[in-house]
């Protein structure tokens, strides 16, 4: 098969096309022949190589993909509702940027009617994440106001939508005004520039002093001590990525006082039936959501994994590039012919 592999740490350069044995689906598994491959942040964290990749995982990069189901378990396929010849959208822990890939029975949902498979390939990832931490972690509840960090990211667009669809009111931060108009037209009530306004100040402003119930950061380091400080009360921050630094200081008195919940996961490292709880939920929750139309996917880009061009050695190399850029508004898409 071919695939796309990191030839040593550094640049988008370094990821190029390659050739490999198509992999072989153990117990529990689907082999997928993939039409799509969502590109995300970890991927480019382990490009540069600051994010080992698990033990047992695949070393390509890529965490999710959308195609047919070429083999597998029969038994686990069975029990899922799957058959070889059916198109899905999988999460997984590596291996995605490839032609095939393994993945666990449990963390495959079917398309979502209606959807192609860029758009498919572009949902696990972040659907995976904003459920397991707004929802699970964060206990997002209808009424409730939440706040997203980076609204524009791929995460942020599925958090505005999904927030919205749970009847919560979103509030996002973005890096400039075309990102701030682009969150509220995707469905957020209020849009920061985080550039010319501190979005505390203005979270506080926008819920009239009572402060915001959940927050999903990505930032982490000096953002901390602002979003202490723009809770409510029994407020729940949840952070996701460390991308401003891991060291934090903030008012640890207003945390008992307003008893707020400060916490945080990672999902790649965790076990198959972690990620197959959350892949039941979506499925029940989420699913019906996204065949209604109430919420969509948002693609920003769509390469050829393999294809050169603009002087970089792969279409993957110039998505990186363009996800390094931060110009992007939702989802990067790689497809196989």
């Amino acid at each position: 098969m071919k695939c796309i592999e990191i030839r040593e740490y550094g640049a988008p350069e370094v990821l190029v096309p390659a050739e490999r044995a198509t992999p072989v689906a153990g117990a529990g598994e689907v082999l997928i022949r993939v039409s799509a491959s969502g590109v995300n942040r970890p991927d480019v964290l382990q490009r540069m190589g600051h994010y080992p990749v698990p033990p047992g995982a695949s070393d390509l990069p890529g965490l999710e993909v959308a195609g047919v189901i070429e083999s597998g378990d029969a038994a686990a396929m069975a029990e899922a509702g799957l058959k070889p010849g059916d198109r899905v959208c999988a999460l997984v822990a590596g291996g995605g940027y490839a032609e095939y890939c393994v993945a666990p029975v449990a963390q495959c949902l079917p398309v979502p009617q209606g959807l192609s498979d860029v758009e498919a390939a572009s949902l696990p990832e972040t659907f995976f994440t904003v459920w397991s931490n707004v929802f699970d972690r964060g206990r997002l509840q209808a009424g409730e106001t939440l706040l997203v960090q980076g609204g524009t990211s791929g995460i942020g667009v599925t958090a505005i939508q999904m927030g919205k669809a749970a009847g919560a009111t979103v509030i996002v931060t973005a890096g400039s005004d075309e990102k701030c108009a682009a969150a509220r037209q995707l469905g957020a009530d209020h849009a920061i520039n985080y550039r010319v306004a501190d979005f505390a100040d203005e979270a506080k402003k926008l819920t009239n002093g009572k402060g915001v119930d959940v927050i999903l950061d990505m930032v982490a380091g000096d953002y901390v001590k602002r979003e202490v400080d723009c809770l409510a009360e029994d407020g729940r921050l949840v952070i996701i990525a460390v991308q401003g630094g891991t060291r934090a200081d903030f008012n640890a008195g207003l945390v008992l006082r307003r008893r707020l919940t400060i916490t945080g996961s990672t999902l790649r490292p965790r076990p198959v039936a972690f990620k197959g709880a959350i892949a039941r939920a979506l499925k029940a929750r989420v699913w019906p959501w996204l065949e209604s139309g109430a919420v969509k996917p948002v693609i920003h880009g769509v390469f050829a994994a393999i294809e050169a061009g603009d002087g970089l050695p792969s279409g993957a190399a110039r998505a990186h590039a363009l996800m390094q850029s931060n110009q992007h508004i939702g989802k990067i898409v790689l497809t196989w012919n």
